[in-house]
């Protein structure tokens, strides 16, 4: 996705992802309750999505079902590396140590982050 999308949309993709495809009641009913959102904001958010190219409308009678147009692994790629460009300067090794400073880790984190390592070096 060439355009970033907001968090809000990003609970829309998130949604859509788990489930596709959906109508806009559909999304209202799923994440639009528990956010406050309208039909119409939901609705506007998913226009948003399909202009950016993230989201198809297909047409179905009088109503349009909605699928992501792109992967999620992608999507998370592409979100990962702007964090990491923007605060890090594109190092991965100071965001690490940053959240280690900070006793952000767990011990599962840190074993599924040396485990990560192994295969990296191997």
């Amino acid at each position: 996705m060439a355009e970033r999308a907001s968090e809000s949309e990003m609970q829309v993709l998130r949604a859509l992802w788990d489930e596709a495809p959906q109508t806009a009641a559909d999304l209202t009913a799923r994440i639009g309750a528990a956010n406050g959102w309208t039909q119409a904001t939901v609705k506007t958010l998913i226009a948003r999505l399909v202009q950016k190219g993230a989201v198809t409308a297909e047409a179905d009678g009088r109503r349009y079902l909605y699928r992501p147009a792109i992967d999620r692994a992608e999507a998370v790629g592409e979100e990962s590396q702007r964090f990491v460009d923007r605060l890090f300067g594109g190092r991965v090794s100071p965001l690490i140590a940053h959240l280690a400073e900070r006793e952000a880790l767990s011990d599962a984190d840190i074993e599924e982050i040396e485990a990560l390592l192994k295969r990296l070096k191997s």
